[in-house]
Formats: C-alpha cells, sequence, structure tokens
C-alpha cells in the first residue's frame, strides 16, 4: 500500500497494486473515506513494531484533507489527490465520508490524541449547523450548506453509535428513533430512503444486511442500558431469519417492498452485523470490559510487565476488528524506553561522541517519529527493510480467543 501515499499532497491514491503500486492510468480522485480511513491500522502497526512512518502517514493524509474543508466547515464526497480539488461537492455523514469521521473519533479514544478530537468537534459543528434537520442529517452543497438530497442512506446509521462515543446521548437516541422507525416500516433498512416522501427512492431500494443500525444499538445499550435497543436487535434478527435465510447462508435483500432476494451475502454480514448482533446481547463479553470475563482474561505486559493487557475497552475499526488500546500504551512505551536505555548506553560507552540521535539537530526530527527512522512510508528501488521485532512478548490476542471463545482450532 505504501506508494500509494506517494503524492504531493501525501492524500493516498485510492487504488494499488500490491505487486506493482501504482498504475500510471490511476485516477487520482478518490473518496473522502478513501483519504481519512487510515489512523487506526497504520498507527497500532507503528505502536507495536516502533516504526513511526506508518503512523505519519496517516497523520499527513489527515491534515492534508482537513486543510481542504470548505469556509463553513464541510468536506465534500470525492477529491483529486494531487490537486485538493473537489469533485463531488455533495457534504453528508453518509457513503463517501462516514468512516473519515468515525476514525477521527476512534483515533482520539485509542490514541488519547486531541488533535484528532479537536478535527472532529470542528466538524460536528458545522454538520449540526447546516445539515441536521429535524434530527435527520441530509446532503448539502460543502461551500453554500444548501440542500442537494433530502434522503437518509443507510450507511449513515453508524452515526447514533459514533455519538454515544463522544457522550452525546439525548441527539443520539433521537436519530435512532428517525433510523428505527424506517426499519419498522421495511424490515430493514433500504439504501437511500427519502425523508420528504417517507419511502424508498427508485433503484436504492436494498438492504445488503448491513450492520450500522446495529451498532449503534450496540454502542447505545451500553450507554444507556435502555432495553429499546435489544428490542431493535430481537426485530433484526427475526427480520434476518425470516427475510434473508436460503439454505446456503443469508442473502442480501434485493427489494424491501417485496423482500426479493439478491444472489449474494457480503462479506460484511459475518465480520460486522453478526458480530455486533452477538455483542448487543452479551453485555458482560470481555471486549466490552465488564470484568466478569476479563478478571480471568487480562494479560501483563510492557516494561517490567506492569501494564495490563485486554483489560476492555477494545476499539472497533471501520470492519469491526477489535483493537486494544492498552496493547498500543503498553508496548509503545516498552519500544521508546528501549530506545532511550540504548542511547543512554550508547553515550556512556562512547564518552567522546555523540549517538546519531543526540547529533541530529531537533529541529529536523519530527516529534512523533521515532529515532533512526526515514521520513518516507515506501521503500527506496532495491532497498530492503528489516522487519521490526514486536516489543512486547505476550499471549496473542487470537490465542486468547481460542481460549475464551474456541473459535481457532490450530494450536497457533
Amino acid at each position: 500500500m505504501a506508494p500509494a501515499f506517494q503524492t504531493s499532497t501525501g492524500m493516498p491514491y485510492g487504488t494499488v497494486n500490491l505487486l506493482r503500486g501504482v498504475s500510471p492510468t490511476e485516477t487520482p480522485v478518490t473518496c473522502t473515506a478513501g483519504v481519512g480511513t487510515f489512523i487506526l491500522e497504520f498507527a497500532t502497526l507503528s505502536r507495536l513494531t516502533g516504526d513511526a512512518t506508518f503512523e505519519n502517514a496517516a497523520r499527513r493524509a489527515l491534515r492534508a484533507l482537513w486543510e481542504t474543508r470548505s469556509d463553513i466547515g464541510l468536506v465534500g464526497n470525492h477529491i483529486d489527490v494531487l490537486s485538493k480539488k473537489w469533485v463531488a461537492q455533495d457534504a453528508g455523514i453518509g457513503a463517501g465520508v462516514d468512516s473519515y469521521f468515525e476514525y477521527l473519533v476512534k483515533g482520539a479514544i485509542m490514541l488519547q490524541d486531541e488533535e484528532l478530537l479537536n478535527m472532529f468537534l470542528d466538524y460536528d459543528r458545522a454538520i449540526q449547523n447546516y445539515t441536521r434537520f429535524d434530527d435527520w442529517y441530509l446532503w448539502v452543497q460543502m461551500h453554500k450548506g444548501t440542500v442537494s438530497m433530502p434522503v437518509f442512506q443507510s450507511l449513515e446509521a453508524f452515526w447514533p453509535g459514533l455519538q454515544s462515543l463522544l457522550g452525546n446521548l439525548d441527539s443520539a437516541a433521537r436519530t435512532f428513533q428517525n433510523y428505527y422507525s424506517v426499519w419498522r416500516q421495511f424490515g430493514g433498512l433500504p439504501e437511500f430512503y427519502s425523508i420528504p416522501q417517507g419511502y424508498t427512492v427508485d433503484k436504492r431500494e436494498g438492504y445488503p444486511l448491513r450492520p450500522e443500525l446495529i451498532e449503534s444499538a450496540m454502542y447505545l445499550f451500553r450507554a444507556t442500558g435502555d432495553h429499546m435497543y435489544l428490542q431493535l436487535g430481537l426485530d433484526a434478527l427475526e427480520s434476518i431469519e425470516r427475510i434473508a435465510k436460503t439454505p446456503c447462508g443469508y442473502a442480501s435483500i434485493k427489494d424491501l417492498r417485496d423482500h426479493q432476494l439478491d444472489n449474494r451475502m457480503e462479506s460484511f454480514f459475518l465480520a460486522e452485523t453478526v458480530k455486533y448482533l452477538y455483542l448487543l446481547f452479551d453485555p458482560t463479553h470481555f471486549l466490552h470490559g465488564s470484568g466478569t470475563e476479563g478478571d480471568g482474561s487480562w494479560e501483563e505486559g510492557g516494561e517490567g510487565r506492569q501494564c495490563v493487557l485486554g483489560a476492555g475497552g477494545f476499539i472497533f475499526n471501520t470492519e469491526a476488528h477489535p483493537l486494544d488500546p492498552a496493547a498500543l500504551y503498553c508496548c509503545s512505551r516498552h519500544a521508546q524506553d528501549r530506545q532511550e536505555l540504548r542511547d543512554i548506553l550508547l553515550s556512556l560507552s562512547q564518552p567522546g561522541e555523540k549517538s546519531a540521535s543526540q547529533s541530529k539537530p531537533p529541529a529536523e526530527q519530527p516529534e512523533d517519529s521515532l529515532p533512526g527512522q526515514s521520513d518516507s512510508i515506501a521503500l527506496k528501488p532495491g532497498e530492503k527493510k528489516t522487519a521490526a521485532l514486536l516489543s512486547c512478548p505476550v499471549q496473542p490476542f487470537s490465542a486468547r480467543l481460542s481460549i475464551l471463545g474456541q473459535v481457532f482450532t490450530d494450536a497457533t
């Protein structure tokens, strides 16, 4: 993926060939989410390996995207990553933008990062001012704030859950109720729903078993304990079982008006929808960090094995893969301590010389870089890079899942 980030702006191309790099004919136009949905995975990779170049690349892309917002504080849907010009200027919280906002909030929580939080809060003020109407969120022109599409997209249903992570429970609950009313009307969420007409949009009547409303129900139930969110889970479970179940799996619903099925099952149904449903009905699961199961799954790691890993507070990325913030804190701190110790020992063993990290002018060394690392995420032609060793030797997450959930059958 590294060659995709080799642009003058730092914003990546939307597509990269993992063997050959970016195609010479690749379009420079990509969606907003395609630029801003890297910080969780890349920061995790950097902090577990001690190589800051991945996190630096994600942050550079985020900062470049931040600089392109309009005078009223909104971003559009598709941007030219070379010229920084907006190609699609519809602003909203749905398709093409959604996970950008999600990663600002979750990145702020996982990394305890005020910069990311402040970015989101600035966006949120503009979103509330220009796109929110009666607790629905419409699409507007990013420079003028005029309504361009008065529709609700099913992908927007993640928003109440995101609001709950920041404590905006009243607003989240009202918006959730709007979305839940659409579910009760059709037994699922159509891809597009016309708010003025109160009905599906032509050629957008399908429901591919998306997870977003169930995801929000999980977060809101955790935050409030209100059993209304369990009722949504039960409704979803019964709808999916009654409408979508087939002899070979669960089919996407091609048309919610007559419940006609499509001949496909999306990967996110198992990766996200079923997972969030399960976690909604299992409030004591160790991923929630409730302590009931967590007491038996905590691990000690980091310097002196004084950090607690697996204690809860897991952050789900946009594909519902759990990341342990404690592992990032324990292991990255462990790596930094070891680097400082090496520098001290090197300075003591060579009193007449300064180490490379000491001799480098402070102004040339980025704050979020580690000593001796390249500023570029990509390797130069012919360059080979030694894989960094993981610095936190504890039981792997998959092994712990195998013990607790018996979901892995091999010995690893």
